[in-house]
């Protein structure tokens, strides 16, 4: 890979928290690639297929630790026997509907995981960049489509949202309160990204995993919601963001919150996503069924990502077809029998090239 962010990472010690998880598997990857030396503290993987195992990361990286956030003393013990010059925060309960059914657990793990996780920044006083990752739900959203700024209030009706939106709040506070100083050895960021799609995700309750599950097994897929609007984008755009982030932080003014969110003209239905991805199995079929007892949802969340390309020059590489596609891809090779870690280091490869 000849992306400059990649190579900043070289001979790096690097802390993921979830690193077991869709997106941390991902970036695990990216950073192996890039020449990283990778530690992981997170929860045993929740999904059988899961991308950590089929990419076989717990035998590549550095340390691999099985640990909860909410265990503040085991955080910090995993800290400090890493001593990281980066930490990316992922670990997190990242599912809407989960979190009406586990809204105590969501809020332990996404605010006091966070806090946890600073704290030990905070008494440790290592030098390193510090990115908590959280979402675009941790806006307060009034549906009106208007994209949103970093500088708009945090807040969120579901569970999982408003966790979201008192991590950031959480996050702030500590920033302003304990690192604040130009010369911190702890500098920390917020990222808010959202609808990231992608191959190797086998979570519950999402259109991808839920798609390829059906499609697979030769089944219709059903959506609840065809006509809700999402900007859809691979995972690896924000994941390009975060890392971007992590290396700007020795700059004061990139220490607080970013968007990463695609362009506009990724916005399509559920609908338009769903059959793309079945024009690419053989007679994959999508169903319609409304569920009038679900959980509320946003009906469109849209990030204005202006800071992050005028302060780090970041931008969204992938459009909506190559998007959908290259996800499609992913899980048709791998259908096919070739090795996932093949097919994800060649989509990186393509991507950071």
């Amino acid at each position: 890979m000849d992306d400059k962010t990649i190579a900043g990472y070289k001979d790096k010690k690097v802390l993921i928290t979830g690193h077991t998880g869709f997106k941390g598997s991902w970036l695990s990857e990216i950073l192996l690639m890039a020449g990283a030396e990778v530690h992981g503290f997170a929860l045993e993987p929740e999904t059988k297929p899961a991308l950590f195992s089929q990419l076989r990361l717990a035998r590549r990286i550095a340390s691999h630790t099985i640990g909860d956030v909410r265990d503040a003393v085991v955080l910090l013990d995993a800290v400090r026997r890493v001593r990281p010059q980066f930490i990316f925060h992922l670990a997190a309960q990242p599912l809407v509907r989960r979190s009406y059914r586990e809204p105590a657990e969501t809020f332990a793990a996404n605010v006091m995981g966070t806090v946890n996780l600073l704290e030990a920044c905070r008494r440790l006083a290592l030098p390193c960049s510090v990115v908590c990752i959280t979402t675009d739900k941790c806006y307060e959203n009034d549906n009106s489509g208007r994209p949103f700024r970093e500088t708009d209030p945090m807040g969120g009706a579901d569970p999982y949202s408003a966790s979201k939106g008192a991590c950031e709040i959480a996050i702030a506070s500590y920033r302003r309160s304990f690192f604040s100083a130009p010369d911190s050895p702890v500098r920390v960021a917020s990222a808010r990204a959202g609808n990231v799609i992608g191959g190797g995700d086998w979570a519950e309750d999402r259109i991808v995993p839920d798609a390829m599950r059906a499609f697979l097994k030769g089944k219709p897929l059903v959506v609840r919601n065809r006509r809700a609007t999402r900007p859809w984008q691979h995972v690896l755009e924000p994941l390009s963001g975060y890392l971007a982030l992590a290396l700007a932080l020795e700059r004061p003014e990139c220490r607080s919150a970013f968007n990463f969110g695609p362009s506009p003209a990724t916005i399509r239905t559920v609908e338009a996503l769903a059959k793309r991805l079945a024009a690419h199995f053989p007679n994959a079929a999508v169903e319609h069924h409304a569920d009038p007892s679900a959980p509320a949802e946003a009906r469109l969340l849209q990030l204005d990502s202006t800071k992050a390309a005028k302060t780090l020059g970041w931008k969204p590489r992938w459009g909506f077809v190559r998007t959908v596609d290259e996800t499609a891809a992913w899980y048709s090779a791998v259908a096919r029998g070739e090795s996932p870690r093949v097919v994800t280091d060649a989509q990186i490869e393509r991507f950071f090239a």
